[in-house]
């Protein structure tokens, strides 16, 4: 089942600066929950350190986003975020990975996906967007998406050599075309 970035993309187009806000907070806050459970459930399951550090880095950047986030938030808005009833694009493909993370090549493959679906959504919310401060808070993002893809493109890499023989390694370039079936 493949996710339709387009009606993503123009529900959040059509929130508020607000609403956008509190979407992504949550978004950045629930991708760090994620990628704190992948580091440890790499831990139980025996993987390289370099894997578990990976995963906590990604962590530590997700929750660092959803600080800065919140910041700008708080200064314009005050503590409380607005409900916002659109699925987190950015953790949505690996929840079902994650509940069977016992095939790390797999679960690895779905959260680079995954950062590039969120950085594909970014760049369409940059170029349609009026406000520019929040256009820069989307091309921030966006790029750190790219950065989150390209440390679990390398560890994925890394994964592949040592726990599967005979896979070939998916190219971005692939998983790139099969978002942009999506859009």
């Amino acid at each position: 089942m493949g996710i339709d970035m387009t009606a993503i993309v123009e529900k959040l187009a059509g929130l508020s600066e607000k609403e956008a806000l509190s979407y992504w907070i949550k978004g950045e806050y629930e991708e760090a929950h994620l990628y704190w459970g992948l580091a440890e459930r790499a831990k139980e399951l025996g993987l390289d350190d370099e894997l578990v550090e990976t995963f906590a880095i990604l962590a530590k950047e997700s929750e660092g986003h959803g600080d800065r986030l919140f910041e700008i938030y708080r200064r314009r808005y005050g503590e409380q975020l607005e409900k916002v009833d659109i699925p987190p694009v950015e953790v949505l493909p690996l929840i079902e990975k994650f509940k069977k993370a016992s095939d790390v090549i797999s679960v690895l493959y779905e959260a680079m996906k995954s950062e590039l679906l969120a950085k594909a959504i970014y760049e369409e919310l940059m170029k349609k967007e009026e406000n520019e401060d929040v256009g820069k808070v989307y091309e921030y993002l966006a790029l750190m998406e790219q950065d989150h893809y390209n440390q679990l493109k390398k560890e994925y890499e890394i994964c592949l050599r040592k726990y599967s023989s005979g896979l070939e390694i998916s190219s971005q370039t692939s998983m790139e075309e099969e978002i942009m079936i999506h859009r």
